[in-house]
């Protein structure tokens, strides 16, 4: 994870082209001042100069070495830092609201605590439009600015809801209606063996970390658990690309 310089470390900071747009776009961030570092021109930047200004933030220009001071170690900021409170989380039942839409599925996590994958993930869900993302309150990362980075900004707009506890979580989306699919490179089914039944209602894809898998007592909640069927020597693949695998399948099937 980048650590802030010692003159950063009170002002959280968004860096990088896509997640400050995103996060000027959405408005769901308390945000403050922005600042360019002199000589980074480009239309995008422009843009989000133009945005930052009409919402009455301030905007700074700064040369090289003090922005460099100011900028986190070790990330790629794209020269725009741009302070930012947190993002607002949701409990389960406003993410998921009165009646889940026939077509729409979420996508929860099981101890996946490294912030690139999280953003990664946020980044392929918010994609395949996904109806939001389910986060326990430990094992799981702040959704800062790594997160951000990560997922070029998709976690600005992505719904996420927060939960104590990811086994009664899912039985109370069972309770609304959907059905919980888990992957697990050990699973008797292939994703793409599953029924075309199997994708017609709202359904909650659970993702648990790589290396550990998920625990037991989220295990005992899944209705189907799935694997994708690997014909080369590698045994897995990264959590978040997995992600991609399966919620694409999903909306190819739920569409069919």
């Amino acid at each position: 994870m980048a650590r802030a310089r010692p003159e950063a470390r009170s002002r959280p900071l968004l860096y990088g082209v896509r997640p400050v747009a995103e996060a000027l776009r959405a408005g769901r961030r308390r945000l403050g001042l922005l600042r360019i570092r002199a000589g980074r021109g480009g239309s995008e930047v422009a843009r989000i100069r133009a945005r930052a200004e009409k919402l009455g933030l301030g905007v700074e220009e700064l040369a090289e070495p003090e922005f460099r001071r100011l900028a986190p170690e070790g990330v790629l900021t794209q020269g725009l830092l741009l302070e930012a409170g947190p993002l607002p989380e949701l409990g389960l039942d406003e993410l998921v609201g009165a009646e889940p839409a026939r077509d729409e599925i979420l996508v929860a996590l099981d101890g996946v605590e490294d912030p690139q994958n999280v953003g990664a993930i946020a980044r392929v869900a918010e994609a395949a439009g996904s109806r939001g993302l389910v986060l326990t309150t430990r094992r799981a990362p702040p959704l800062g600015p790594a997160v951000s980075k990560a997922s070029a900004g998709a976690i600005e707009v992505l719904p996420v809801a927060r939960v104590a506890n990811l086994g009664r979580a899912l039985d109370a989306l069972k309770g609304h209606g959907y059905w919980i699919f888990g992957a697990d490179p050990d699973a008797r089914e292939a994703i793409y063996s599953l029924p075309d039944r199997v994708f017609r209602g709202p359904a909650c894809l659970v993702l648990g970390a790589e290396g550990r898998g998920l625990r037991p007592g989220v295990r005992r909640r899944i209705d189907h658990a799935v694997r994708i069927p690997m014909a080369g020597r590698v045994a897995s693949l990264n959590v978040s690309n997995a992600a991609a695998i399966l919620l694409y399948e999903w909306v190819r099937r739920a569409a069919s």
